[in-house]
Protein backbone atom coordinates (compact mmCIF):
# COMPACT_ATOMS: atom_id res chain seq x y z
CA UNK A 1 0.00 0.00 0.00
CA UNK A 2 2.95 2.32 0.43
CA UNK A 3 2.55 3.22 -3.17
CA UNK A 4 -0.99 4.09 -3.07
CA UNK A 5 -0.39 6.35 -0.28
CA UNK A 6 2.30 8.47 -2.59
CA UNK A 7 0.27 8.53 -5.07
CA UNK A 8 -1.69 11.82 -4.11
CA UNK A 9 1.34 13.34 -2.18
CA UNK A 10 3.97 13.28 -4.81
CA UNK A 11 3.48 14.99 -8.12
CA UNK A 12 6.10 12.72 -9.37
CA UNK A 13 3.51 10.36 -9.38
CA UNK A 14 0.63 12.36 -10.22
CA UNK A 15 -0.29 9.79 -13.67
CA UNK A 16 -1.01 6.98 -11.53
CA UNK A 17 -3.60 5.69 -10.18
CA UNK A 18 -5.24 2.63 -7.50
CA UNK A 19 -7.86 0.63 -9.02
CA UNK A 20 -9.24 -2.57 -7.07
CA UNK A 21 -10.87 -5.75 -7.80
CA UNK A 22 -11.82 -9.51 -6.78
CA UNK A 23 -9.06 -11.03 -8.53
CA UNK A 24 -8.61 -14.44 -9.18
CA UNK A 25 -9.03 -15.26 -12.69
CA UNK A 26 -11.68 -12.36 -12.86
CA UNK A 27 -9.52 -9.73 -12.08
CA UNK A 28 -6.41 -11.35 -14.41
CA UNK A 29 -8.78 -11.08 -17.24
CA UNK A 30 -9.74 -7.45 -16.36
CA UNK A 31 -5.54 -7.05 -16.21
CA UNK A 32 -5.37 -8.40 -19.60
CA UNK A 33 -8.51 -6.69 -21.50
CA UNK A 34 -8.70 -3.54 -19.29
CA UNK A 35 -5.81 -2.70 -17.38
CA UNK A 36 -2.74 -3.34 -19.45
CA UNK A 37 -4.45 -2.15 -22.80
CA UNK A 38 -5.25 1.17 -21.47
CA UNK A 39 -1.44 1.09 -19.27
CA UNK A 40 0.05 0.58 -23.33
CA UNK A 41 -2.08 3.40 -25.00
CA UNK A 42 -1.87 6.20 -22.21
CA UNK A 43 1.70 5.16 -20.29
CA UNK A 44 -0.37 5.76 -16.83
CA UNK A 45 0.63 2.88 -14.62
CA UNK A 46 -2.32 1.48 -12.55
CA UNK A 47 -1.56 -0.15 -9.24
CA UNK A 48 -4.16 -3.37 -9.48
CA UNK A 49 -5.07 -4.43 -5.77
CA UNK A 50 -7.72 -7.15 -4.35
CA UNK A 51 -11.11 -6.54 -2.07
CA UNK A 52 -13.37 -8.69 -1.28
CA UNK A 53 -16.76 -6.25 -2.04
CA UNK A 54 -19.12 -4.60 0.12
CA UNK A 55 -18.91 -1.27 1.02
CA UNK A 56 -17.18 -1.25 5.12
CA UNK A 57 -13.68 -0.56 3.16
CA UNK A 58 -14.64 2.20 1.12
CA UNK A 59 -16.92 3.47 3.72
CA UNK A 60 -13.74 3.36 6.11
CA UNK A 61 -11.65 5.23 3.93
CA UNK A 62 -13.94 7.99 2.81
CA UNK A 63 -14.90 9.07 6.22
CA UNK A 64 -11.44 9.12 7.58
CA UNK A 65 -10.31 10.96 4.22
CA UNK A 66 -7.70 8.67 3.98
CA UNK A 67 -8.37 7.25 0.22
CA UNK A 68 -6.44 4.52 -0.72
CA UNK A 69 -7.71 3.41 -3.52
CA UNK A 70 -9.23 5.27 -7.20
CA UNK A 71 -11.15 3.36 -9.20
CA UNK A 72 -13.41 0.48 -7.72
CA UNK A 73 -15.15 -2.85 -9.07
CA UNK A 74 -18.11 -2.58 -7.13
CA UNK A 75 -21.09 -4.76 -7.64
CA UNK A 76 -24.79 -3.32 -8.60
CA UNK A 77 -25.98 -5.24 -5.41
CA UNK A 78 -23.75 -2.82 -3.19
CA UNK A 79 -23.69 0.33 -5.34
CA UNK A 80 -27.12 1.81 -4.88
CA UNK A 81 -25.99 2.17 -0.80
CA UNK A 82 -22.35 3.47 -1.49
CA UNK A 83 -23.59 5.88 -4.06
CA UNK A 84 -26.17 7.14 -1.94
CA UNK A 85 -24.56 7.48 1.06
CA UNK A 86 -21.82 9.82 -0.75
CA UNK A 87 -18.93 7.13 -1.39
CA UNK A 88 -18.52 7.75 -4.57
CA UNK A 89 -18.41 10.03 -7.49
CA UNK A 90 -20.84 11.21 -9.89
CA UNK A 91 -19.27 9.81 -13.45
CA UNK A 92 -20.47 11.60 -16.07
CA UNK A 93 -22.12 9.41 -18.34
CA UNK A 94 -21.96 11.71 -21.39
CA UNK A 95 -18.50 10.91 -21.90
CA UNK A 96 -18.58 8.03 -22.66
CA UNK A 97 -17.22 6.93 -26.27
CA UNK A 98 -19.60 5.39 -28.80
CA UNK A 99 -19.79 1.84 -29.66
CA UNK A 100 -16.88 0.25 -32.40
CA UNK A 101 -20.22 0.25 -34.50
CA UNK A 102 -20.75 3.76 -34.06
CA UNK A 103 -23.70 3.61 -31.98
CA UNK A 104 -24.08 6.50 -29.38
CA UNK A 105 -22.94 4.49 -25.71
CA UNK A 106 -26.70 6.36 -24.62
CA UNK A 107 -28.20 3.20 -26.74
CA UNK A 108 -25.22 1.01 -27.04
CA UNK A 109 -25.49 -0.20 -23.06
CA UNK A 110 -27.89 -2.02 -21.39
CA UNK A 111 -30.00 0.42 -18.97
CA UNK A 112 -29.11 -1.18 -16.44
CA UNK A 113 -25.55 -0.29 -16.67
CA UNK A 114 -26.15 2.96 -16.70
CA UNK A 115 -29.03 3.43 -14.36
CA UNK A 116 -26.38 4.83 -11.04
CA UNK A 117 -24.89 7.96 -11.68
CA UNK A 118 -22.22 6.93 -9.97
CA UNK A 119 -20.67 4.23 -11.89
CA UNK A 120 -21.08 2.50 -15.25
CA UNK A 121 -21.68 -1.06 -15.83
CA UNK A 122 -18.60 -3.34 -17.26
CA UNK A 123 -20.04 -7.04 -16.84
CA UNK A 124 -23.33 -9.06 -16.55
CA UNK A 125 -22.71 -12.29 -14.07
CA UNK A 126 -24.50 -13.89 -11.78
CA UNK A 127 -24.25 -16.00 -8.70
CA UNK A 128 -25.08 -19.77 -9.05
CA UNK A 129 -23.91 -22.96 -6.92
CA UNK A 130 -22.16 -25.76 -8.66
CA UNK A 131 -20.56 -29.26 -7.37
CA UNK A 132 -18.00 -31.65 -8.03
CA UNK A 133 -19.12 -34.63 -10.16
CA UNK A 134 -16.81 -36.98 -8.71
CA UNK A 135 -17.85 -36.35 -5.21
CA UNK A 136 -21.33 -35.34 -4.71
CA UNK A 137 -24.10 -38.56 -3.72
CA UNK A 138 -27.50 -38.75 -4.05
CA UNK A 139 -27.63 -37.81 -7.62
CA UNK A 140 -27.78 -34.70 -9.64
CA UNK A 141 -28.45 -31.66 -8.46
CA UNK A 142 -30.55 -29.19 -10.20
CA UNK A 143 -32.32 -26.67 -8.10
CA UNK A 144 -32.15 -24.20 -5.57
CA UNK A 145 -34.08 -26.38 -3.14
CA UNK A 146 -31.47 -29.11 -3.54
CA UNK A 147 -28.77 -27.27 -2.27
CA UNK A 148 -31.06 -26.84 1.31
CA UNK A 149 -31.93 -30.86 0.83
CA UNK A 150 -28.51 -32.21 3.09
CA UNK A 151 -30.74 -35.63 3.45
CA UNK A 152 -30.46 -36.74 -0.42
CA UNK A 153 -27.29 -35.03 -0.77
CA UNK A 154 -25.14 -34.91 2.20
CA UNK A 155 -21.94 -32.54 2.91
CA UNK A 156 -20.77 -29.36 3.34
CA UNK A 157 -22.08 -26.38 1.12
CA UNK A 158 -19.98 -23.38 1.25
CA UNK A 159 -21.71 -19.62 0.99
CA UNK A 160 -20.44 -16.33 0.85
CA UNK A 161 -20.33 -14.45 4.31
CA UNK A 162 -23.40 -12.41 3.95
CA UNK A 163 -27.01 -12.03 3.86
CA UNK A 164 -27.26 -11.07 -0.11
CA UNK A 165 -28.07 -13.78 -2.14
CA UNK A 166 -28.37 -16.13 0.98
CA UNK A 167 -31.50 -15.01 2.17
CA UNK A 168 -33.30 -14.64 -1.27
CA UNK A 169 -31.97 -18.24 -1.82
CA UNK A 170 -33.55 -19.71 1.49
CA UNK A 171 -36.73 -17.92 0.25
CA UNK A 172 -36.61 -19.51 -3.17
CA UNK A 173 -36.09 -22.92 -1.44
CA UNK A 174 -38.65 -22.60 0.91
CA UNK A 175 -41.64 -22.34 -2.67
CA UNK A 176 -41.58 -18.46 -2.79
CA UNK A 177 -41.58 -17.37 -6.33
CA UNK A 178 -38.94 -15.56 -7.28
CA UNK A 179 -40.95 -12.47 -8.32
CA UNK A 180 -42.34 -12.25 -4.89
CA UNK A 181 -39.18 -12.67 -2.82
CA UNK A 182 -38.01 -8.95 -2.43
CA UNK A 183 -41.74 -8.01 -1.34
CA UNK A 184 -41.72 -10.92 0.93
CA UNK A 185 -38.14 -9.90 2.30
CA UNK A 186 -38.76 -6.53 3.25
CA UNK A 187 -41.34 -7.77 5.78
CA UNK A 188 -40.13 -9.59 9.43
CA UNK A 189 -41.87 -12.59 8.84
CA UNK A 190 -40.27 -12.83 5.01
CA UNK A 191 -36.87 -12.16 6.77
CA UNK A 192 -37.45 -14.95 9.79
CA UNK A 193 -38.99 -16.92 7.33
CA UNK A 194 -35.70 -16.96 5.85
CA UNK A 195 -33.45 -16.96 8.31
CA UNK A 196 -35.29 -20.62 9.30
CA UNK A 197 -34.79 -22.13 5.78
CA UNK A 198 -31.18 -21.28 6.63
CA UNK A 199 -31.15 -22.60 10.03
CA UNK A 200 -32.28 -25.48 8.37
CA UNK A 201 -28.65 -26.27 6.69
CA UNK A 202 -26.83 -24.31 9.48
CA UNK A 203 -25.01 -27.23 10.75
CA UNK A 204 -23.77 -27.99 7.39
CA UNK A 205 -22.29 -24.65 5.89
CA UNK A 206 -19.06 -24.01 5.23
CA UNK A 207 -18.47 -19.75 5.11
CA UNK A 208 -16.42 -17.36 2.84
CA UNK A 209 -15.34 -14.47 2.22
CA UNK A 210 -13.89 -14.09 -1.10
CA UNK A 211 -14.70 -15.33 -4.51
CA UNK A 212 -11.35 -16.97 -4.93
CA UNK A 213 -12.30 -19.44 -2.38
CA UNK A 214 -15.43 -21.28 -3.86
CA UNK A 215 -13.99 -23.32 -6.21
CA UNK A 216 -10.76 -24.36 -3.83
CA UNK A 217 -13.50 -25.49 -1.55
CA UNK A 218 -15.38 -27.89 -3.73
CA UNK A 219 -11.90 -28.85 -5.16
CA UNK A 220 -10.31 -29.94 -1.79
CA UNK A 221 -13.64 -31.45 -0.65
CA UNK A 222 -14.19 -28.73 1.74
CA UNK A 223 -17.36 -28.61 0.38
CA UNK A 224 -20.06 -30.83 -1.67
CA UNK A 225 -21.85 -27.37 -2.74
CA UNK A 226 -20.38 -23.86 -3.16
CA UNK A 227 -21.95 -21.00 -4.11
CA UNK A 228 -20.02 -18.58 -6.60
CA UNK A 229 -19.77 -16.41 -8.72
CA UNK A 230 -20.43 -18.05 -12.22
CA UNK A 231 -16.78 -16.92 -13.88
CA UNK A 232 -14.81 -18.66 -11.60
CA UNK A 233 -16.74 -22.16 -11.61
CA UNK A 234 -16.33 -21.43 -15.91
CA UNK A 235 -12.54 -20.97 -15.39
CA UNK A 236 -12.54 -23.57 -13.10
CA UNK A 237 -13.74 -25.75 -15.60
CA UNK A 238 -11.93 -24.06 -18.48
CA UNK A 239 -8.74 -23.78 -17.81
CA UNK A 240 -7.52 -26.43 -15.01
CA UNK A 241 -10.56 -29.15 -16.05
CA UNK A 242 -11.91 -29.56 -13.12
CA UNK A 243 -15.19 -31.62 -13.12
CA UNK A 244 -17.74 -29.17 -11.63
CA UNK A 245 -21.05 -28.63 -12.71
CA UNK A 246 -22.95 -25.11 -12.56
CA UNK A 247 -26.80 -25.03 -11.44
CA UNK A 248 -28.16 -21.92 -12.81
CA UNK A 249 -31.88 -22.72 -11.23
CA UNK A 250 -32.62 -19.57 -9.08
CA UNK A 251 -29.00 -17.85 -10.04
CA UNK A 252 -29.27 -14.46 -9.21
CA UNK A 253 -27.69 -12.50 -11.55
CA UNK A 254 -26.30 -8.07 -11.28
CA UNK A 255 -23.80 -6.33 -12.97
CA UNK A 256 -20.62 -5.02 -11.64
CA UNK A 257 -19.94 -1.49 -12.40
CA UNK A 258 -16.16 0.70 -12.16
CA UNK A 259 -16.40 3.98 -10.19
CA UNK A 260 -14.78 6.36 -8.65
CA UNK A 261 -13.64 6.52 -4.55
CA UNK A 262 -14.85 10.17 -3.41
CA UNK A 263 -12.18 12.29 -2.55
CA UNK A 264 -10.01 10.16 -5.17
CA UNK A 265 -6.70 12.62 -6.18
CA UNK A 266 -6.89 11.46 -9.47
CA UNK A 267 -10.69 11.65 -10.76
CA UNK A 268 -9.76 12.76 -14.30
CA UNK A 269 -7.26 9.54 -14.95
CA UNK A 270 -9.80 7.67 -13.37
CA UNK A 271 -12.74 8.37 -15.27
CA UNK A 272 -9.98 8.15 -18.64
CA UNK A 273 -9.58 4.75 -17.36
CA UNK A 274 -13.74 3.46 -17.07
CA UNK A 275 -14.17 5.34 -20.44
CA UNK A 276 -11.51 3.21 -22.27
CA UNK A 277 -12.30 -0.22 -19.92
CA UNK A 278 -15.92 0.02 -20.61
CA UNK A 279 -15.33 0.92 -24.40
CA UNK A 280 -16.84 -2.24 -27.16
CA UNK A 281 -13.51 -4.21 -27.17
CA UNK A 282 -12.13 -4.50 -23.87
CA UNK A 283 -15.74 -5.43 -22.33
CA UNK A 284 -15.71 -8.61 -24.55
CA UNK A 285 -12.73 -9.95 -23.56
CA UNK A 286 -14.19 -10.98 -19.95
CA UNK A 287 -15.62 -13.62 -22.05
CA UNK A 288 -12.79 -15.46 -20.99
CA UNK A 289 -14.50 -15.80 -17.69
CA UNK A 290 -17.84 -16.23 -19.03
CA UNK A 291 -19.15 -12.64 -18.12
CA UNK A 292 -20.98 -10.69 -20.45
CA UNK A 293 -20.50 -7.37 -21.78
CA UNK A 294 -23.12 -4.65 -21.23
CA UNK A 295 -22.67 -2.80 -24.75
CA UNK A 296 -24.57 -4.09 -27.66
CA UNK A 297 -21.82 -3.51 -29.48
CA UNK A 298 -19.17 -6.12 -27.72
CA UNK A 299 -21.06 -8.58 -28.64
CA UNK A 300 -19.44 -8.59 -32.40
CA UNK A 301 -16.44 -9.89 -30.23
CA UNK A 302 -17.98 -12.59 -28.72
CA UNK A 303 -17.07 -16.06 -29.24
CA UNK A 304 -20.68 -17.93 -30.66
CA UNK A 305 -19.29 -20.75 -28.60
CA UNK A 306 -19.32 -18.98 -25.28
CA UNK A 307 -23.06 -17.75 -25.53
CA UNK A 308 -24.68 -20.13 -24.01
CA UNK A 309 -22.48 -20.00 -20.99
CA UNK A 310 -23.11 -16.72 -20.47
CA UNK A 311 -24.99 -15.59 -17.64
CA UNK A 312 -27.49 -13.17 -20.26
CA UNK A 313 -28.84 -16.84 -21.66
CA UNK A 314 -29.85 -17.98 -18.48
CA UNK A 315 -31.74 -15.10 -17.47
CA UNK A 316 -35.25 -16.70 -17.18
CA UNK A 317 -33.89 -19.13 -14.90
CA UNK A 318 -32.73 -16.33 -12.32
CA UNK A 319 -33.74 -13.36 -10.45
CA UNK A 320 -32.25 -10.12 -11.09
CA UNK A 321 -30.54 -8.66 -7.89
CA UNK A 322 -32.08 -5.62 -6.35
CA UNK A 323 -29.23 -2.89 -5.53
CA UNK A 324 -32.56 -0.67 -4.42
CA UNK A 325 -33.79 -3.21 -1.39
CA UNK A 326 -30.04 -4.01 -0.71
CA UNK A 327 -29.69 -0.34 -0.29
CA UNK A 328 -32.85 0.40 1.86
CA UNK A 329 -32.43 -2.98 3.71
CA UNK A 330 -28.76 -3.56 3.28
CA UNK A 331 -27.42 -2.11 7.45
CA UNK A 332 -30.33 -4.02 8.84
CA UNK A 333 -30.10 -7.06 7.30
CA UNK A 334 -26.37 -7.29 7.61
CA UNK A 335 -26.77 -6.64 11.40
CA UNK A 336 -29.49 -9.71 11.78
CA UNK A 337 -27.13 -11.89 9.75
CA UNK A 338 -24.23 -11.19 11.84
CA UNK A 339 -26.95 -12.19 14.86
CA UNK A 340 -28.01 -14.75 13.37
CA UNK A 341 -24.33 -16.35 12.45
CA UNK A 342 -23.08 -16.12 16.48
CA UNK A 343 -26.74 -18.00 17.60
Amino acid sequence: MALALCTAASPLLADQFTAVSFGGAYGAAQQKHMLDPYMAQSGHKILFENYSGGIAELKAQVESGNILWDVVDIEVIDLERACSEGLLEVFPHDTLPPGDDGTPASEDFSPQALANECGVGNIVWTVLYAYNSDTIQGGTPSTIGDLFDTSTYPGKRALRKRPQVNLEWALIADGVPPAEVYELLATDAGQARAFAKLDTIKDDLVWFDSWSQAPQLLNDGGAVMVQSANGRIFDAIQSDKKPFEMVWDGHIFDLDVWAIVKGSKNKALAEDFIRFATSSKPESGMQEVAYGPTRQSSYAYVDEAILPKLPSAHLDEGLQASGEFWADYGESLGEKFNEWLLK
